[in-house]
């Protein structure tokens, strides 16, 4: 069986609608940077009073070599060009590595584990630090003043109303964001020239030298820590990478140059405002002063906030996706277990984890319910993405070598960005302390979970008990036709997780022979093997020379629904059709001259038994993932068939040597 579909949506290619749509999914995250960098910059250095000159163009000289060097080089030319099918970020990256050696499964986890994490704090901080710019609008300031309870329940109300609408897909949001953002990187861009064409000089910040100066000046209180702040400029940078399968890489290139020249008109035109006011005494004594709101000309601090709020909602968005798509790889990649995953949109990439969704929107909550301040959230903010960059860093020279690159290319590249990162992630690291250890939690967390899945498949397939299944067939035939024992179904399918030649896992004979010999018609052995490629739907059929006993190897593209139960009802009409296997006519059934019979779906759960020879450690990992896979997505919605008559049995899961008894007979 096969069916044709368009693999690739027609915004993958470079027009006006596909760019719009890049603007509103992938560069939420890098343009909101401008809303704090500034702001962190001069409040951690002790504020307006404490800076000079020299020391504002050498951070806008940072800023603007660190998007160059990370945002431009790294991920936009370099990374790019590592698509799985036109999917990105590190799990794809991972993917097309991974037969170079099984120890990067663990960067690739670690990178995994600490982009999740910082898709937490992303929507917490953006979100906090637009809604803290309505204290410039007089009227509210009049109002509510400098209480942060109020900018803690709207903050609140927004996040609720963005996870909400993860449900009708990111082609939805995209289509709906993509014009706004467009909006709001011009309104960036004009808001810097208005202030940039003041006062010219500035532009001399993009000289390298002023960025070398500022991190030995004594003007410098953090010296080179400060750049824990500067990299704030590219945070978005890897969830850029993360969201290609959403828009396409074409899109991204194309519309990168207009992103980053409007970031840096407006950091360039935060530095000429901040060069006019930072003797001012009355600018000095404003309270969390934010240069970005403050530059604004006189009556458009409303339109400020309100382009400052939807764009922090789409900085959420770019997280948020990533995220999706991110949890999608790692349950392919066995590293994570089953989640219901919808398919609500019409592109490649598009799709939504109502769990992934929901923990998410709880984790963001309890953030601002914690830091409450946009300057407290900051210092939890940076740091993991730090880890995943460097991450990603180390799979790419794996990636330059695979296509072709000498080793001393691929380790001079991967030298050169990783030394950066290496400095970024000390910078950061010092915030730890501060809230950074929030950061680090999560992704530690996250981690444990994948290294227990990880863990709990490698001890599985080590001592994997399968069994040559055209060995038993003599007893198959035999019990197929003992009239002794009562018909128990016309169908039996049993889905195995692995089906590689005639080999089978021996629970599935058991459960036939042995739980309850189980006498049917057919026996269905059926294996879901989830492609790469999205609309795959193809079925490789063996029936081993009988015309009962049917191995089935389904190949579903990771854009099409798992149901399981559609497709053999189909392929068992197409095997009748050739005559390799018979017809079922039914004596008893509503619909006239029905040829198939009934099915009965058989799901294994395995329990750990306690008869088997495991260190702790290894059955510590076995039954932490067994009881994580309770309490996730059941197999029964996985495969579709909750309206089919299913059968849990239990078996037990012997690893290793059966533990050997020492009873002794009593003697009388």
């Amino acid at each position: 069986m096969k069916q044709e579909q368009p693999k690739h949506h027609q915004l993958h290619k470079i027009s006006f609608a596909g760019l719009l749509v890049a603007m509103g999914v992938v560069y939420g995250d890098i343009g909101t940077s401008p809303l704090y960098v500034m702001k962190a910059i001069v409040e951690e250095n002790g504020g307006l009073a404490s800076i000079n000159r020299d020391f504002i163009l050498g951070a806008v000289s940072l800023i603007f070599w660190t998007l160059t060097i990370l945002t431009t080089v790294k991920y936009v030319i370099i990374a790019l060009k590592a698509d799985n099918h036109g999917e990105g970020g590190i799990f794809s990256l991972y993917t097309l590595v991974r037969n170079q050696g099984k120890f990067l499964i663990i960067p690739a986890m670690i990178g995994g584990a600490a982009l999740l994490a910082d898709g937490v704090l992303t929507p917490a901080v953006t979100v906090t630090t637009a809604i803290e710019g309505l204290r410039g609008i007089p009227e509210f300031f009049d109002r509510f003043g400098m209480d942060q309870n109020i900018i803690v329940i709207i903050t609140l109300v927004i996040l609720l109303v963005l996870f909400s609408m993860q449900r009708f897909g990111t082609d939805m949001v995209g289509k709906a964001f993509g014009p706004v953002m467009f909006l709001w990187f011009t309104f960036l861009g004009v808001m810097g020239i208005l202030n940039f064409s003041r006062d010219l000089s500035v532009i001399s910040a993009l000289n390298p030298v002023y960025a070398v100066k500022l991190l030995f000046s004594a003007d410098n209180h953090l010296g080179i820590f400060i750049l824990g702040n500067i990299f704030l400029a590219t945070t978005g940078a890897e969830a850029l990478y993360s969201d290609m399968g959403h828009v396409g890489k074409r899109n991204i290139h194309v519309s990168w140059p207009y992103v980053k020249i409007c970031l840096m008109l407006n950091y360039l035109g935060q530095a000429a405002w901040l060069t006019n006011v930072y003797q001012d005494t009355d600018v000095q004594a404003i309270e969390q002063l934010n240069p970005f709101f403050r530059m604004l000309p006189n009556g458009w601090m409303v339109i400020g906030v309100g382009f400052a709020t939807i764009a922090a909602v789409i900085a959420s968005q770019a997280l948020i996706s990533g995220s999706f798509t991110l949890v999608s790889e790692a349950i392919k990649l066995k590293l994570l277990p089953r989640m219901k995953i919808i398919y609500p949109g019409k592109t490649i990439g598009q799709m939504y984890i109502p769990v992934i969704n929901t923990l998410l929107w709880i984790a963001c909550s309890l953030v601002v319910l914690t830091f409450r301040t946009s300057s407290h959230m900051e210092a939890a903010y940076g740091l993991s993405i730090t880890v995943t960059m460097l991450m990603t860093t180390l799979l790419l020279f794996f990636f330059m070598k695979q296509k072709g690159h000498s080793l001393v290319t691929s380790l001079i590249i991967t030298l050169f960005f990783g030394g950066i990162e290496t400095i970024f992630f000390i910078s950061s690291a010092v915030k730890f302390f501060h809230g950074g250890f929030v950061a680090v939690l999560i992704a530690l967390v996250i981690l444990l979970v994948m290294a227990i899945w990880e863990g709990a498949n490698i001890i599985e397939e080590n001592v994997s008990d399968e069994v040559n299944l055209r060995d038993y067939l003599p007893q198959l035939t035999a019990l197929r036709d003992d009239q002794t024992i009562p018909l128990y179904q016309t169908n039996v399918v049993f889905l195995v997780p692995r089906l590689s030649g005639d080999e089978i896992e021996r629970q599935f004979v058991y459960s036939i022979l042995d739980k309850r010999p189980k006498r049917a018609q057919v026996y269905w052995f059926v294996n879901v093997d989830v492609t790469d490629e999205p609309f795959t739907q193809e079925y490789e059929v063996d029936t081993m020379g009988t015309d009962f006993v049917i191995k089935v190897k389904l190949h579903l593209g990771f854009r099409i629904e798992q149901e399981v139960n559609v497709y053999i009802r189909q392929i068992i009409h197409d095997l009748m059709k050739s005559d390799r296997i018979p017809q079922q006519p039914q004596k008893y059934s509503i619909t006239p001259g029905r040829n198939v019979g009934d099915f009965q779906f058989i799901l294994i759960q395995k329990i750990l038994s306690n008869n088997t020879v495991l260190s702790k450690w290894q059955r510590q990992i076995m039954q932490a993932k067994l009881f994580i896979k309770r309490h996730t997505m059941s197999p029964e919605n996985w495969f579709g068939l909750e309206y089919s008559d299913v059968l849990y049995e239990t078996v037990p899961l012997v690893i290793g040597a059966p533990r050997k008894t020492r009873l002794k007979e009593r003697k009388n």
